[in-house]
């Protein structure tokens, strides 16, 4: 069985540390642990579960102390999570028997990344992420922030998913200031930087000087494709933002330039119209969203409401308003089928039930 060493980074965790730990040790051969200058009790808890504990002094630059973890660790891969993520007890299992099936001709394992939830604790956003790496095989960590590995070799696909679940937001402003002093000392940023540092000015309201520093990324045609979509979808964000809302309409319809359309991006072109109370416009962009295909394995972002959930209960409305109300209350029936117990789906019934009355 190939053998699998965990390396974080970590800085003033004490809230988090242990239920991450809690979740993962029994599965980990090694647990290696960087803190890059916690004045809290995080290298107190970590010391339960490892003494492979480094330090590692902060230069704003997560790759920097990634690559640090990872060359701290003896094990045949090398697997990273943040403090606030963890393996639920059905991905614990589904863990153990990723790792006792995996062969040792695999370079990097994919592994679903779980970062928003609705109200009842249902996944709302997730996508894969290179989670697992062949130890001393030549890939690195790249980027100050936002870092990333380019997989190569032979790549796998696990359903097992690792949970982000935050007891309290990070430092806002930390990574626009990592960016901000990448480019005062006169870095440029690659295509996958620039894309984030759009989004981070968009976080920030500058729509303004995200939208150029999204066109161009876009213009320069070197982005990954599934940035280049997501791009569009944040150019049109922040046209909203100032108001601009034809703009923001264009942004959207020019994602399917790069490929064919996403339902995310359907579910949006249909909410322009909905707001707008152009009915059969929204429904069409609705039903077209639920005629998309998901292809997680694609990599990009994924909401899967958007390919089932939303669309449906969005044409419940276009439909009722447009008076036809037998489709609506199919639509809804359907919405149900994803989340039964919704409270909107519930209204609508209450809704369509009084209208007999």
């Amino acid at each position: 069985m190939s053998t699998i060493s965990l390396c974080m980074i970590v800085k003033d965790e004490e809230d988090v540390i242990g239920r991450c730990l809690e979740s993962v040790a029994g599965l980990m051969d090694e647990i290696v642990i960087v803190d890059t200058g916690s004045s809290d009790r995080t290298k107190e808890i970590v010391a339960k579960y490892t003494d492979r504990i480094y330090d590692f002094a902060w230069i704003d630059d997560f790759a920097a102390a990634r690559n640090f973890s990872f060359d701290q660790a003896s094990c045949d891969y090398c697997m990273w999570l943040d403090a606030d993520d963890v393996l639920k007890a059905p991905d614990q299992e589904a863990f153990a028997q990723l790792k006792a099936s995996l062969s040792p001709a695999v370079d990097v394992v994919m592994m679903r990344y779980n970062t928003g939830f609705d109200s009842k604790g249902n996944v709302t956003f997730s996508y894969y992420r290179e989670r697992i790496i062949k130890n001393h095989a030549g890939m690195r960590w790249k980027g100050a922030v936002h870092e990333v590995i380019e997989a190569q070799g032979q790549i796998a696909y696990s359903e097992c998913a690792v949970t982000h679940w935050k007891l309290h937001p990070s430092d806002p402003d930390r990574n626009l200031r990592i960016f901000q002093k990448l480019l005062d000392n006169g870095t440029a940023l690659d295509p996958r930087q620039q894309f984030y540092y759009g989004r981070e000015l968009y976080y920030h309201k500058r729509y303004e000087d995200a939208i150029t520093v999204f066109q161009r990324f876009l213009d320069g045609g070197q982005g990954w494709l599934e940035n280049q979509i997501d791009a569009c979808r944040h150019c049109a964000y922040c046209w909203y933002g100032l108001g601009q809302d034809e703009n923001a309409l264009q942004s959207l319809l020019r994602s399917f330039l790069y490929d064919l359309p996403r339902a995310e991006v359907c579910c949006e072109i249909g909410q322009h119209f909905l707001d707008r109370k152009r009915w059969p416009q929204a429904a069409y962009w609705y039903e077209r969203a639920l005629a998309c295909d998901r292809a997680d394995l694609r990599g990009g972002f994924v909401s899967p409401d958007a390919y089932g959930y939303i669309p449906c209960l969005q044409l419940c409305v276009c439909y009722s308003r447009l008076g036809q109300r037998d489709k609506a209350e199919a639509y809804n029936e359907r919405a149900a089928q994803y989340k039964p117990d919704d409270a909107a789906v519930l209204f609508n019934r209450a809704y369509f039930a009084a209208l007999d009355k």
